[in-house]
């Protein structure tokens, strides 16, 4: 079982990164859901077209929106 090092490092099981594609030098994401977290393999261009069709609120300034302050 994995531990946690000084360092708060975790290796990872080599079984879960052949599984999972895992390679030295890949980029993760690691996203937290309540007391879980779950490691993400980065994909290039897996948000291609995420935001396409999306229009712009133009009663927001840029500054609300970066706030969050707008209804």
């Amino acid at each position: 079982m994995p531990r946690v090092s000084a360092k708060r490092q975790i290796t990872l099981p080599a079984s879960g990164c052949d599984e999972l594609d895992i390679h030295p030098g890949d980029e993760v994401e690691i996203l937290r859901h309540g007391n879980q977290f779950n490691i993400v393999k980065k994909q290039v261009g897996a948000a291609a077209g995420l935001l396409r069709g999306t229009k712009a609120n133009s009663a927001v300034s840029d500054k609300q929106s970066r706030q969050g302050h707008f209804e």
